[in-house]
């Protein structure tokens, strides 16, 4: 066979497979046996190995790749991997429904409702029709290149038709979907591990998401992971609908979900969400409700997102499934903010693919309202199909002699005196040395939405501070000076205790914001982090802020900026920080660079009403872009009031405290000069 002949031969092949694949894996028709696409690939490969410079990265033989890796490069996202918003009834969807049409004027909406898969979100981004990104949906902004293990799910195509690309003008665009495993190739797994007595795997949700990040993608493979893609995203993209997006997804060869539908208005939304809940338990996928968006584009782009989640899209959740079971014993745990919460043991009971046999109780009130006692037999159920609660206890099923469940006078963990705050549900321990809550503030400094230190989990946490090595977060960066005591550790050892140490250093370039929301400040999470860092840009604005100024960041509220006040007035607070100042870590951030001095620069911006142009969360972010700060009330330091259409009492407030006036076109002429 000639040269050319072999590179035909090969062309044809990797067609034919391909082709093969998409038939079996995706529209799951097979047209050829086992046997003969078995014959096939031998061929493929062969030739391959005998002609090696033939073989490219989307040939079908390289889905599976020989390279290990340790570490999971961090990939940008070009578009923000958002979660969605909730609804539980009727009556939020047609809030929701009621609330965007207000913000669009407009009287009819059509909607996209799709099953809401549990699995692990995937981002995945081609040029020029081949597969170039495989990313997690990370903290949204920042996920992680799995790339080679995302190739061995035979459902994603590594190349796409170049005609279609050129056709559909979508040189670089990105699918976004979710990755899972069918329920009865888990049971089938988990059957095989019992048989050989192997600890078995909790449910597919779990599963799939730490299959993606394991480092051999032969063992990857080996798993059975499938995929439902859900999204087109491209800045190119000429479809004016997401029903014609998922049209076009389906037509490159993507695999999209068969019980998606096109309705049109709310009606139709809510009754086909009836419809799908009622076909849950007859599917071989585990979801755990619907998505619903709205269906133009156009419409999408301008009502925008607000921190975490679109405002165009949200999901509605089914009724969470119930099991029955014993409650064996309640116990009161205390969390990083000395909150002390009642937990139940059960007796293992399997609900929603997983095994239970624990439960909030959430706080005393709870107990009491429901009156729950150990020995009850109680219905459980997961809230939102994620975190198990008792629903009620099944009285008829009580024995005699069952005490009534008391709370406790002192700490379960160091014997202090419990605060009950008044109008609060939730009882304290206000002992900042209070061992539990050592750890868990120690677990929530070093997890991966905060100082992100791989290894340094929950269980070696709880271990070095048994031992006396973790008090305070400082005390992680002295860990290198016990690094022969650590060696000596039992399941330890030196290369492990160096790996660990390595990645403690490593998290000093942890960007301010993070390093912020790792303190722990109560009401302080990730989003509140970085609008405090965008506005302030150091820590010691921060401390020296006072409520007002804290209050004036947009989206800050009261009980924020009480927290954060009341946290930077405790002097050991203080020395926490500049201890680990001198570690290292990051306590500013600079300024946005390539804006020179303008209208907006250093100006405090309050948004009221409905805008033309833009959602209110676009007209922000164009603010902050420009060098300004928004806040969400009128006060005295606000420099300038932007007022859309039908704007309210903030208007009155601004004139006044004689605040000046913005209109719309005026706010856009500003924009256009500037940004």
């Amino acid at each position: 066979m000639t040269i050319d002949k072999i590179k035909e031969r090969i062309d044809f092949l990797r067609n034919e497979i391909n082709k093969h694949d998409y038939h079996y894996y995706v529209l799951s028709q097979p047209i050829i046996t086992d046997f003969e696409y078995d014959q096939l690939y031998k061929e493929l490969e062969k030739l391959e190995a005998e002609n090696p410079q033939y073989i490219t990265p989307d040939s079908p033989t390289q889905r599976v790749g020989n390279d290990l890796t340790k570490d999971f490069r961090p990939v940008s996202h070009t578009f923000p991997m958002l979660s969605l918003a909730n609804t539980y009834t009727e009556e939020d969807l047609l809030d929701f429904d009621k609330r965007i049409k207000k913000d669009l004027n407009v009287n009819e909406l059509e909607y996209v409702v799709e099953y809401k898969i549990d699995g692990a979100s995937i981002s995945l981004r081609y040029v020029d029709g081949k597969l170039i990104t495989a990313a997690t949906r990370g903290d949204g902004s920042i996920g992680e290149d799995v790339t080679n293990n995302i190739k061995t799910i035979r459902s994603i195509p590594l190349k796409i038709n170049k005609d279609l690309i050129e056709k559909n003008d979508l040189k670089d665009f990105e699918a976004r979907g979710e990755v899972y495993m069918s329920i009865s190739d888990f049971n089938k797994l988990n059957a095989e591990r019992l048989e050989r007595g192997e600890k078995l795997f909790a449910n597919p949700r779990n599963f799939a998401s730490g299959t993606l990040k394991l480092q051999d993608p032969r063992v990857v493979a080996s798993r059975k992971l499938n995929i439902f893609i859900y999204s087109l995203l491209s800045n190119n993209s000429r479809y004016r609908t997401h029903w014609e997006n998922l049209s076009l997804l389906k037509h490159f060869g993507f695999r999209t979900n068969p019980f998606s539908k096109l309705c049109k208005n709310i009606s139709e939304v809510i009754e086909y969400c009836k419809y799908l809940e009622t076909k849950r338990d007859s599917l071989d996928y585990e979801v755990d409700g619907a998505v619903i968006k709205v269906n133009l584009i156009e419409f999408q782009e301008k009502l925008g997102n607000i921190a975490k989640s679109p405002r165009w899209a949200v999901a509605y959740k089914f009724k969470a499934k119930q099991a029955k079971t014993k409650i064996k014993d309640i116990v009161w745990q205390v969390g990083r903010t000395g909150a002390i919460t009642p937990v139940a043991e059960l007796e293992p009971v399997f609900l929603a693919g997983s095994t239970i046999s624990r439960a909030t109780l959430h706080n005393f009130d709870e107990i009491k309202r429901k009156d729950i006692r150990v020995g009850d037999t109680v219905l459980i159920e997961k809230g939102g199909d994620v975190i198990p609660k008792v629903v009620s206890v099944i009285f008829e099923e009580r024995q005699q002699g069952v005490s009534e469940t008391l709370p406790p006078e002192n700490c379960p963990v160091c014997n202090s005196k419990i605060f009950f705050p008044e109008n609060e549900a939730a009882a304290y321990c206000e002992n900042p040395e209070c061992p539990d809550q050592i750890k868990a503030r120690l677990i929530h400094f070093a997890s991966r939405g905060a100082m992100d230190i791989e290894g340094l989990g929950e269980a070696l946490i709880e271990l070095f501070a048994d031992k006396g090595f973790l008090k305070t977060f400082s005390d992680i960066y002295k860990l290198k000076l016990h690094r022969d005591e650590l060696i000596q550790i039992e399941r330890l050892g030196q290369k492990s205790v160096d790996k660990l140490l390595e990645n403690i250093e490593k998290s000093k370039n942890q960007p301010f914001h993070k390093v912020l929301f790792a303190l722990g400040i109560r009401y302080v999470g990730a989003g509140v982090s970085q609008k405090l860092v965008d506005h302030f840009h150091n820590i010691d604005s921060i401390i020296k802020a006072d409520e007002e100024q804290l209050s004036s960041v947009y989206e800050i509220g009261p009980n924020i900026s009480k927290s954060v006040k009341r946290f930077f007035s405790e002097e050991a607070n203080i020395r926490l920080i500049e201890e680990l100042k001198s570690h290292g870590l990051k306590f500013s951030a600079k300024k946005k660079d390539g804006l020179d001095t303008n209208f907006f620069t250093n100006k405090t911006f309050v948004l009221t009403g409905t805008l033309k142009s833009f959602s209110r969360e676009v007209a922000s972010q164009k603010i902050i872009e420009c060098g300004g700060k928004v806040s969400s009330s009128v006060s005295k330091n606000t420099d300038y009031l932007i007022a859309g259409e039908n704007a309210g009492s903030k208007l009155s407030k601004a004139k006044s405290l004689g605040i000046k006036i913005l209109s719309e076109d005026d706010f856009v002429k500003h924009l256009n000069e500037i940004c």
